[in-house]
């Protein structure tokens, strides 16, 4: 083979893996922008029912601004439904409220609810949480939060309520040590408040659980 030619094959490689390394971006660059495009702001999440502050609470949790669209069984109104089945059957019960990722799926904001007719304590503050004013029992950590309320239903006569117990929690995403301990704490009770705040208003609690509009994030 002549020099030239040795030349030529050489330009021709580097031409192809250039062409290679062009499609490659081009592709991934097409992913992101799919997955933007199917992605949704936090306020249409868990059925819409997220206040504008527990949003932005979202946002500072997750370090995100757009998330999975939630599934149809992924709201507030859905939870709503399988806790009153439950209570039929039941003096207590577990389920899920809402589930929040991110497009690339790469964290998960998992909310649930717990429902029992005796005031207990499933996640009672402990060195872990701090105790905050809401309902008849409440706390957060940097990481994840509870909201308990008593729900007395507005046309029944019952004398004991229902304790009905929201919690958020995250997964597979590390509290940095650079991280504002008590924005996260301030923004995950937000965030279990609107959660709990929509779960009251759905089930039809008197004066909505006892909860007010806006979140109380001075420790009790």
């Amino acid at each position: 083979m002549k020099i030239s030619d040795k030349k030529t094959s050489k330009l021709c490689a580097v031409v192809v893996g250039l062409a290679l390394f062009a499609l490659m971006g081009c592709s991934a660059d097409g992913d992101s922008k799919e997955q933007e495009e199917d992605s949704v702001a936090a306020g249409r999440l868990c059925g819409g029912v997220l206040s504008k502050e527990a949003g932005k609470a979202l946002e500072l949790i997750t370090d995100v601004s757009r998330f999975r669209p939630s599934a149809d069984e992924s709201t507030v109104r859905a939870a709503a439904r399988n806790l009153l089945r439950a209570g039929e059957g039941s003096v207590t019960g577990y389920g899920d409220v809402c589930r929040i990722s991110s497009p690339m799926d790469d964290f998960q904001v998992r909310s649930t609810w717990r429902l029992s007719n005796v005031l207990g304590k499933p996640m009672s503050p402990t060195s872990r949480f701090t105790k905050l004013p809401m309902g008849v029992g409440s706390g957060a950590d940097s990481n994840a939060a509870f909201l308990t309320f008593a729900c007395y239903k507005k046309d029944d006569l019952k004398v004991t309520p229902d304790y009905v117990t929201i919690d958020a929690l995250i997964t597979r995403k590390e509290v940095n040590a650079r991280d504002d301990l008590r924005a996260l704490k301030d923004a995950y009770a937000t965030l279990v408040h609107s959660l709990g705040l929509g779960m009251a208003k759905e089930l039809g609690c008197k004066d909505n659980g006892g909860l007010k509009s806006k979140p109380s994030l001075t420790p009790a």
